[in-house]
């Protein structure tokens, strides 16, 4: 099931994508269930919107591949390594990733995310996956320059903009069958099967659990692959993954 947030007619909705319509949802399905409404709207005539805004935080997992901790010049680390960027940084498809003054060096990251659907705190990795609500594709733009500089990431990754979400939530989704493509103006710059990840889902989960308290709505990014590379204004990034679709955003100043 292909779960959207959408604008249209001036109102935001939740919906189901039935073919070429949505049919809508009474309230947010993460808080109220799949009631419907009756309506459907035409999806040519609704606007996709991130379908999460995370209600307090987005998680991160860093060098989750092998061939991407080896182009960054390092070891994968033995525990997941994460952090956090603000919900500020989530944008939708279709909107555009904006390049701070501040960096010379903004580049892509296609990411597979997960999002989280009840609380969790202490999970173990034998229920972790109980706790989660479905699939989406991220991108995790950096500003390479100021992450290296600074030597810690929260800034590098946390420009508004910087959190690309969707196009949909799939609830129905298997990872270890699918696989993630990043093209940047119709060239493809990373691809590598989603079952290649060094921390799995469930292990991601349970670990990140013994930090947080997770809340229905946070999202976890789950690593890139390598072939991360620059954006630059005028280019169109796209995070295809199969099963979910594609998310596209443009780049600008």
């Amino acid at each position: 099931m292909k779960v959207v947030r959408f604008s249209h007619e001036d109102t935001i909705a939740y919906g189901i994508i039935d073919d070429d319509e949505i049919v809508v949802i009474d309230g947010d399905p993460l808080f109220t269930g799949f009631d419907t409404t009756g309506e459907r709207v035409p999806m040519m005539n609704a606007t996709l919107l991130a379908p999460v805004i995370p209600r307090s935080k987005v998680i991160c997992v860093g060098k989750n591949y092998r061939d991407h901790a080896a182009e960054m010049g390092g070891e994968p680390p033995e525990e997941p390594l994460l952090f956090l960027k603000p919900n500020t940084s989530v944008i939708g498809p279709g909107d555009a990733i904006v390049i701070p003054p501040q960096s010379q060096r903004v580049e892509h990251e296609g990411e597979l995310a997960v999002v989280i659907g009840r609380i969790a705190k202490n999970v173990s990795a034998a229920d972790a996956l109980d706790y989660v609500f479905g699939y989406t594709a991220a991108n995790d733009v950096t500003a390479r320059d100021l992450q290296q500089s600074d030597g810690q990431w929260a800034r590098g990754k946390g420009f508004d903009t910087f959190c690309p979400l969707g196009p949909v939530i799939e609830t129905d989704f298997d990872p270890l069958s699918s696989g993630l493509i990043t093209r940047v103006n119709g060239e493809e710059r990373q691809e590598a099967a989603l079952s290649s990840m060094i921390h799995s889902i469930a292990s991601v989960i349970e670990y990140s659990s013994r930090v947080w308290t997770m809340l229905p709505g946070d999202v976890i990014l789950l690593g890139t692959p390598a072939g991360v590379g620059p954006l630059n204004p005028g280019d169109t990034v796209e995070i295809e993954i199969k099963g979910i679709g594609t998310l596209r955003n443009s780049v600008r100043l």
